[in-house]
């Protein structure tokens, strides 16, 4: 493994990562008041480009990493939206 691949296989894991804090700490308060939804639909659309991306180029580690941000900005999304308070 050569040091190009180890340094994305580092930065693909810190950037997949990036949002499990704010995951935890929905769960633990189940308050969504200061999650903005318009900044969870902009990460979609820039997690969906690196994921076609990744097939395109057939990089298995954008793809993973970037599957795996997907999901937790599904469940984000989704508690987001139950935990907000409705006015």
């Amino acid at each position: 493994m050569n040091i190009v691949t180890i340094i994305g296989i580092i930065a693909s894991i810190g950037t997949a990562m990036s949002m499990v804090p704010q995951l935890s700490k929905l769960i633990k308060e189940k308050k969504a008041e200061n999650i903005s939804l318009y900044m969870l639909l902009v990460l979609f659309l820039g997690v969906s480009c690196w994921i076609a991306y990744g097939i395109l180029k057939n990089d298995w580690i954008i793809i993973i990493s970037n599957s795996f941000s997907f999901i937790i900005n599904i469940v984000l999304t989704v508690l987001a939206l139950k935990y907000k308070k409705k006015v």
